[in-house]
Parts: structure tokens; C-alpha cells; sequence
């Protein structure tokens, strides 16, 4: 029977495929005032330039590829049963191979109903030939699209799935998150005691007090390359 690692992924995995999501450090994200772009509120105020926002991410991510440590991440799956829980809006895990993935903060290659987000009936995957909400564009219950991207200010829906998983792992692995944003930060606490907690992060970001814990102070790249060998 293959043992399970569950991945937590943030922003720091896919900072070396030049797509970075949002850190939170100085409240900006692409030069626009996160309350702006990233809140339920500021849809509200102007679904236009959110959508217009949302449309430039979009072509940036589709031009992207996965770096070698989203690559790593998949090739685990010949030997380990692999869960990726991210906080990354990217499908850059699944562009790598990735079959088992929880977006948290949803998916930016994906746009839905403004009155009902998670209706699966009304969520649309656009593509690199479409990838433009236009001004005004409906989904099929006749609400405006939106980006299917959780807000601040929004619940989390696929946190409980997440914490299913992170209760299965025999191996927990956190790269490139400050692990400051809740609830995902939350996670840790949900992990089995005793199992290794590995962190891969170049920076002094989270210590969980933890005999079983190490931190491989390297990008998501090199970090991904350690760990391999650690394993």
C-alpha cells in the first residue's frame, strides 16, 4: 500500500514560472489595492474592473509553464499517493501532471455565476484561443460572470475536503507559504502525530515546535530536489 503526502502549496511554488498570486505583504496585487480585485466588495463596486483584471492574470497563466518543482510533485505519484492542496489560483500543478488537486482559493482558468459560484452548471473553463470575460457577459442564469476565485470576505468551501485529506497524510509537506493565511494555515494542526512535517521555504517563515520537522531553506525547485532525496 503507497504511503500518502499531502502537499501544501502557496504562492512561493510558482513564483519560478513568473506567476505570482497574491502574498498579502504590502496589500497589493499587480500594482491594484487587493480590496480592489480580491473582495467580494469590490466586485460588487466594479464587476468590470474585476473581470478586466482577472482577464490580464489569465493570459499571463496561460503563457506560463510548471517549474521543475511542480514537476517533482507529480513524478511522486509513481510511488506515493499524492494529494496538492494550494492556495494558488494557477493550474500549473495540473499542467505538470498533478491528478489529485484542491484548489482552496479557486481557479483562475474558470469563471462562474455571480449569484451562484459553485453551481457546476454555470462554471465555464475559458481558454488560451478565449480567455476574456467580456463587459456585461452572462453566465446561463442570466447573473453576470465572475472569476471563480474565492474573495476575502468569502467562505472556503473546499477547506473540508482538504482537512480529509491532510488527516490521511503520512507525509506533510508545506512549500512556499508564510502560513499566516487562514484557514489554510490551519491545516497543520489536522496532520496525524508524528508524521514528518517537512517545509520547504527560503526564508524563516513557520516552526511548529515539532521533533518530526524539517525545513529545507531553498526555492520550490531546489527544495522539491532535496526532498526527493530525503525520501
Amino acid at each position: 500500500m503507497k504511503k500518502k503526502i499531502v502537499f501544501l502549496t502557496g504562492a512561493g511554488m510558482s513564483v519560478e514560472s513568473g506567476f505570482k498570486t497574491f502574498r498579502g505583504n504590502d496589500g497589493l496585487w499587480e500594482n491594484y489595492p487587493v480590496e480592489q480585485v480580491a473582495s467580494h466588495d469590490g466586485w460588487l463596486a466594479n464587476p468590470t474592473l474585476v473581470n478586466n483584471f482577472y482577464n490580464n492574470l489569465r493570459k499571463k497563466l496561460f503563457t506560463a509553464s510548471p517549474n521543475r518543482g511542480h514537476e517533482l510533485i507529480s513524478s511522486l505519484e509513481k510511488e506515493y499517493e499524492v494529494t496538492v492542496i494550494t492556495q494558488n489560483v494557477d493550474n500549473l500543478h495540473e499542467k505538470a501532471g498533478s491528478t489529485n488537486v484542491i484548489h482552496l482559493h479557486g481557479e483562475l482558468a474558470k469563471v462562474c455565476s455571480s449569484d451562484n459560484p459553485y453551481d457546476k452548471r454555470y462554471i465555464k473553463e475559458l481558454t488560451p484561443e478565449h480567455p476574456d470575460v467580456e463587459v456585461g457577459e452572462k453566465a446561463e442564469d442570466n447573473s453576470l460572470l465572475r472569476p471563480f476565485i474565492v474573495f476575502f470576505g468569502e467562505s472556503v468551501p473546499m477547506m473540508e475536503p482538504a482537512v480529509v485529506e491532510t488527516q490521511k497524510a503520512d507525509i506533510f509537506v508545506i512549500i512556499g507559504t508564510s502560513m499566516n493565511v487562514y484557514p489554510a494555515a490551519g491545516l497543520i494542526h489536522y496532520t496525524r502525530p508524528g508524521i514528518p512535517v517537512y517545509l520547504i521555504d527560503p526564508e524563516d517563515v513557520y516552526n511548529p515546535n515539532n521533533n518530526n520537522f524539517k525545513h529545507i531553506k531553498q526555492g520550490a525547485s531546489k527544495g522539491m530536489e532535496e526532498l526527493c532525496s530525503l525520501l
